[in-house]
């Protein structure tokens, strides 16, 4: 199969978007955190940015996806060397170092929206650690088993189109680990620790939604009919999570707020990310909106079980990310592309694919990332010491502050 230009030129511009996900990140999470925190949540999602950019052209891309290996691959394209040779059982219509850039933004990002559950108290060095732990044991081996043909997860028939278990499940079990061993912040959950800036949370958001586009979309590493039904169905489900966000807001609280509606976009496009190129555009409103619902209700998980996910990464990434693997068992259709779940007339297969394959990978990354946290608090230490968090991450660790106005210092 030739290199079509066509291809190529979509999937460079995707890629940028995907990378543009980071910052939007950074922004949507820097306005949920206090003013005092803001840099300090910028900084660690730049961060990432670097590190992982890195050390995925040294050798975490090889081990990702070059080999024939089951559960990882080999050392084969180390430093990039034979990056003329596709992923085995891939049959690229693009230049593989265009595979190797789109797939690097999927792993920027999925470490950084860990760092939404770690807000406020975690140290710079020891994020920075973390990431390029977490990277090469834990995103690696899922990402070769879910996105690899060679993988044994992808062997075993997995509906995973961009990234339902690698990215958000991946991402959410990952910060429930971390954050049980890292502890609360000081003065959670007697202390409310609203948002600082509202605004800056919208524009991250619209940010992440403008960027989903390229990460869903631009999984079909081709610009053709399936990446339009992924671009849609990426729309639909962000509009039904926001709105299903906000009824269950209007519905327990009395009034639908502004950060419910970005956090149910959010919720929407999550739960899409595995089925976007496997459903059709009606079962992307039911998706979407069962994401949004599921996920505000989940957001009180935390403080039933008193775990200090600060910026909910939990409720809608892993939620998010489970409700999409589980519900594409039901709403997949042959009509758009890959098999027929339950509703489908495709039994009961694909669903038992999805749930088994969900499960393991989650088991995994929680029990690596629990050994990772616990390694790192035992040598150089996790958290901030009591006055460093009550001073804030912006002083301590950049001697900087976002604001410089008698409320830049604001608890």
């Amino acid at each position: 199969m030739g290199i079509n230009a066509g291809d190529t030129a979509w999937i460079i511009v995707a890629a940028a978007l995907v990378l543009f996900m980071t910052p939007g990140l950074a922004f949507f999470y820097g306005g949920m955190v206090r003013s005092k925190n803001v840099l300090g949540m910028l900084a660690q999602n730049y961060v990432t940015m670097g590190v992982v950019s890195v050390l995925w052209i040294l050798f975490v891309y090889s081990i990702a996806f070059s080999g024939k290996g089951r559960f990882i691959g080999d050392l084969h394209q180390f430093g990039l060397a034979h990056i003329s040779e596709p992923p085995t059982g891939l049959a690229l219509t693009i230049p593989p170092i265009v595979f190797v850039s789109f797939q690097l933004m999927f792993a920027i990002i999925t470490p950084a929206l860990i760092t939404g559950g770690v807000a406020d108290r975690m140290k710079f060095i020891s994020w920075i650690l973390f990431a390029a732990l977490w990277l090469v044991l834990v995103y690696a081996p899922i990402a070769h088993w879910v996105f690899s043909p060679s993988g044994w997860i992808a062997k075993r028939g997995v509906e995973d189109f961009a990234g339902g278990i690698v990215v958000e499940a991946n991402s959410g079990i990952s910060t429930l680990a971390l954050v049980l061993v890292l502890g609360r912040r000081r003065g959670w959950p007697q202390e409310r620790m609203r948002p600082h800036n509202l605004p800056l949370v919208l524009v991250g958001a619209g940010i992440l939604w403008f960027g989903w586009f390229g990460f869903n979309a631009g999984s079909t590493l081709a610009a053709n009919t399936l990446s339009a039904f992924a671009f849609i169905n990426t729309n639909t489900a962000a509009a039904t999570g926001l709105l299903g966000w906000l009824l269950v807001e209007r519905y327990r609280d009395g009034k639908p707020t502004t950060l419910g509606a970005a956090s149910g976009a959010i919720a929407g496009m999550v739960a899409i990310t595995p089925a976007c190129g496997f459903v059709s555009p009606v079962g992307s409103i039911f998706i979407g909106l069962i994401a949004g619902m599921l996920c505000a209700f989940a957001v009180n998980l935390k403080h039933k079980y008193k775990f200090d996910d600060a910026l909910d990464v939990v409720a809608v990434h892993f939620v998010g990310g489970v409700i999409g693997m589980i519900l594409l068992g039901f709403l997949g259709t042959r009509v758009i592309n890959g098999k027929n779940g339950l509703f489908y007339g495709g039994g009961f297969h694909l669903l038992w694919v999805q749930v088994s394959s969900l499960i393991i990978a989650s088991l995994y990354a929680f029990t690596v990332t629990l050994a990772i946290a616990y390694f790192l608090k035992k040598t150089i230490g996790l958290r901030v010491t009591d006055e460093q968090e009550y001073q804030g991450m912006d002083l301590t660790f950049h001697g900087e502050t976002a604001y410089e106005s008698p409320g830049g210092m604001g608890r």
